[in-house]
Parts: C-alpha cells; structure tokens; sequence
C-alpha cells in the first residue's frame, strides 16, 4: 500500500513539474515575440520618419529645379527673340535690294530687245552675204574643175588616196622601226644569254659514219677471216648483225651497219678474234657473248660517267644505262650521249641567268633524248617515248612534261620546258655540231624555195649559206609594203610547219621598183 501511495505521489509530481515547466516556456516564447514586436514597430516608424524626411528633400529639389528651368526658358524666350528681330531686319533689307534688283533687271530687259532687234536685222544680212558667197564658190569650183579637167568628187577621190598612200607609208615605217628595235633588244639579250651558256661549255664533235674499219696485220688475214667457201664470214655477218667487207684496200676489214653499237661490238669480236687466231661459227658466238658482256659494262659506266660529268642527282641506275647506249646512236653525225651532256649544260646556264629550275632544266635535257635508243626498234616519236621511260622510273611529272615537249609533241606549258628545247636547238644548231648528207640537203633546198614560190606575188626565190637564209623577190606592183611582211611572217610559219632541218632559217624578203629610161 506504502509503495502504491508513493507511485501516485511520484506521479503527482511529476504532472506538476511538467506543468509548471510547460507554463514557463510558454510565459517566455510570449515575451520574446513581444520583445520582437516591439522592435519591428520601432522598425517601422524610423522607416517612416526616414522616407517623410526624403520627400521633404525631393519637393526643396524639385522647387528648386522648376525655380531653374523658369528663369532658363526665360532666357530662351529671350534668346529667339532676339534672333527673331534680327531676321526680321535682314529680311527688310533683303526686299529693299530685291526691289533695286528687279528696277535693274527691267532696264536689261529693254536693252535686250533693243539688241535682239539689232541682231535679227544683221542675221539677215549674213543669210544673204552667204547666199552671194555661195554662189562666188560654186563659180570658182566650176572654174577650177574645167582648169583641173577633174569633178568636185574626183578630186576628193584623189586627195584621199593620197592621205591613204602617206598615212600607209607612215604605217608601215613605224611599223619596222618598232619591230626592228624589239628585236634588235631581244636578240641583244638572248645573244648574252646564249654566248654566255656557250662560253661555259666545251665540248668535242663526234662525227661517225655507218661504216668501221679493224686493221689487220696482213692480207694473209682476209682468207681465214672468209673461210672454207665463205663459212666464215656469213657467220661473222649473221651472228654479229653486220655487213663484213673485204676488198683490196691493203690490211683493212671493213664493217658496215646503220647501228653503231653492233659496229662497235662487231669490231671488238672481230679483233679478239684475230688475236686468238681460232675463227668458227661456234668461237665467234663464244666471244660475242664475252664482249656483249663488256660492252654492257661499258655502256653502263658511260651513263653513269655523263651523270656525274653534268652533276645531276636522283637518276636510277636503269636510266643511266639507257643514257650510256646514246653513245652509240648520232643525229646528223652529232654524238647523241655528248649533245646530251652538252644541252645539260646550256639549260643549266640559260635557267640561272633567267631565274628558272636550273636543276629540273639541266636533268630534263640530259634524259631528253632517250628515246632514241628505241625509236628505231618499236617506233614512235623519241621525245615521247623519253618521257614514257623517265615515268617509269619514277622520275616526277614536271621533268617528264620538259623531256616530252622538247620537239613539241605535246604543248609547252612550263619555263624549263622551253629552256629545254632551246638548249637542244642551240646544241644542235651551233656551226660543226651536225651534218647532212648532200641528198637531204638537196631535198631541203628544193622544199625551202618550192614553199616560197608556191605563194602569189614571188617572182623568184634563192636558197642562201646552206639552207639557213632565204632571200625572196616579190613583184611590187601585186605586193605593197605590208603585204610584204605578212607575206614574209607566212613563208616562216609554213617552213617552220613543213619542212625538218637543223637550227634555224632567215627568210630575207625583198621588194624593189625599177624604172628605166633611155636617153637618146
């Protein structure tokens, strides 16, 4: 009973601790809102005294400013009235001196009816001093025409032909002295440039035939070399690919063949064979392998030997072996291999002095004219077929269009390509580079001069200094002056186009009156 009385007692307690502690945290949540009220209403009012005191501020301003603006549109006001009277005033002036001016213009205007009057009268008197000067002319122009026994229209037909023949004559002197002092210019500076490439080269002149001669110790020689009923040499001929002539020029065995390079290994057999002394079909075959082989070393080292003679780089070996068998192979009696070098040479200096690729002038001329090699065994223009090989090794595409375009066998589109065909031209067209024999040089008289008279107007033609000059007649009376230099421009653009020849040829034009008189 104890211990239930002092649970309930406990608990009573406790229920009055938890009020009264409830009681006074309420007690002090109440006091401190009102503490927090209060401080918000006190908030309040000095945000209400500060905001009275800026309006008091604002409305001393704005008096202020309405103070300002009034006294300034009174100045204003002041200002344009006083701009207003002084327009005024000008204005009054302005019509004062409008008015003198119209009283002015009114005077003028009398005086020039007066004039206009006066000039009206004198018109009249000019129309009719002109109708009498009209007449005085159409009687002295019939006067003049019975004296001239020629029409008003004659004569006007005569004096402009006159004008015509003076301003063509003028024309075509003009005409020559430009043209003969561009080119003399021109041909001042291509000759520096030319001499000067020239000047750095020197080379020698191979001149070769289609014939070999091997020296033989004696005669005795000459029937070993026949055979037993002719073995022997027909071997010779058939093996080596060339002709063998034995005749009675004493210790000489000739060899003949349009290929120099059989020649060559032919003469190498050949000897070989004379020193051995053993001459059969089976030995000739043995040694021409053995000196095949020699000569394709030697063929090589030739190639290789013209590329570091020119100082070129970036050849590949193959090339430079189809570069050594130029050796073997001319043009016009011209070595191909040393007009190679030579051309190399020349475009090196032309491409330095004109500021172009001296290195791509100076390759593309020396492989310019490999094609040779093989134009007579497959055909085919040389220049290209150059250029096919120079592609197939790799060399790169502007080199090939120089090598290409040297004959023009497709269209020059580059500086060195130029360069290019102008040292080949120079190489091959410099005095004792080239030969023709007298058959071709005849044909190419006959063409020269067949062009030239094939046009109206020639009288007569005259091929000059072997072909390079040309001197034409023309008949005056069908060619005049500029007709002749058209006529001259279209004789050199048609040998250019029809007819092959080394170098270059002068087309010399020449028009001449004669007049002959007999004093008796």
């Amino acid at each position: 009973m104890t211990d239930i009385i002092t649970v309930i007692a406990s608990l009573s307690t406790l229920i009055l601790g938890a009020f009264i502690g409830f009681y006074y945290s309420k007690k002090q949540v109440i006091q401190k809102k009102n503490l927090e009220l209060t401080n918000a209403m006190l908030q309040q009012e000095r945000e209400i005294a500060r905001a009275e005191k800026q309006l008091l501020q604002i409305e001393k301003e704005s008096d202020k400013k309405e103070r300002e603006a009034e006294k300034t549109a009174e100045k204003i006001i002041a200002a344009a009235q006083s701009e207003i009277d002084k327009k005024d005033r000008r204005l009054e002036k302005e019509l004062a001196r409008l008015e003198e001016r119209e009283k002015s213009l009114d005077s003028k205007v009398e005086d020039i009816s007066a004039q206009r009057s006066r000039v009206d009268s004198l018109r009249d008197e000019i129309v009719e001093e002109k109708e009498e000067l009209k007449k005085v002319i159409e009687e002295e122009v019939k006067k003049l025409e019975s004296i001239a026994g020629l029409s008003e229209k004659e004569a006007k037909e005569f004096l402009f032909s006159k004008i015509e023949e003076q301003s063509e004559h003028d024309l075509v002197n003009k005409m020559y002295r430009m043209k003969a002092q561009l080119n003399a210019n021109l041909d001042e500076e291509a000759r520096n440039i030319i001499v000067h490439s020239i000047q750095r080269l020197a080379s020698d002149v191979t001149v070769e035939s289609t014939v070999t001669e091997v020296k033989i110790e004696n005669d005795d020689m000459k029937g070993r070399i026949i055979g037993r009923e002719g073995r022997n040499i027909s071997a010779l001929e058939k093996t080596l690919g060339v002709g063998v002539i034995i005749d009675d020029t004493p210790n000489i065995v000739t060899l003949s063949s349009f290929d120099p390079l059989r020649r060559f290994i032919g003469s190498k057999v050949l000897t070989e064979l004379l020193i051995d002394g053993r001459i059969t079909p089976s030995r000739i075959e043995d040694v021409l392998l053995q000196k095949t082989k020699e000569v394709d070393i030697m063929i090589q080292k030739l190639g290789e030997d013209a590329i570091f003679e020119t100082g070129v780089t970036g050849i590949p070996p193959e090339i430079a072996k189809v570069l050594g068998r130029l050796h073997f192979r001319t043009s016009y009696g011209q070595n191909v291999l040393r007009h190679s070098i030579e051309a190399a040479f020349i475009a090196e200096q032309i491409a330095i002095m004109i500021g172009a690729d001296s290195e791509l002038a100076k390759k593309a001329s020396l492989l310019h004219d490999l094609g040779k090699t093989l134009s007579h065994e497959i055909g085919g223009k040389h220049a290209l077929l150059s250029g096919e090989i120079a592609r197939k090794f790799g060399l790169n595409e502007d080199l090939v269009h120089a090598i290409e375009a040297h004959h023009e066998d497709v269209p020059l589109q580059s500086v060195e390509a130029y360069i290019v065909q102008a040292a080949d031209a120079i190489s091959a067209s410099r005095p004792g580079a080239r030969r023709e024999t007298s058959e071709k040089f005849i044909k190419r008289m006959i063409e020269l001069e067949g062009i030239a008279t094939s046009y109206k107007g020639v009288n007569k033609c005259f091929a000059m200094a072997a072909g390079r000059e040309m001197w034409v007649f023309v008949d005056p009376k069908q060619i005049n002056d500029l007709k002749a230099a058209q006529l001259s421009q279209n004789i050199s653009r048609r040998i250019e186009k029809d007819v092959q020849y080394p170098g270059e040829v002068k087309v010399v034009l020449i028009r001449e009156n004669r007049y002959t008189n007999i004093a008796k």
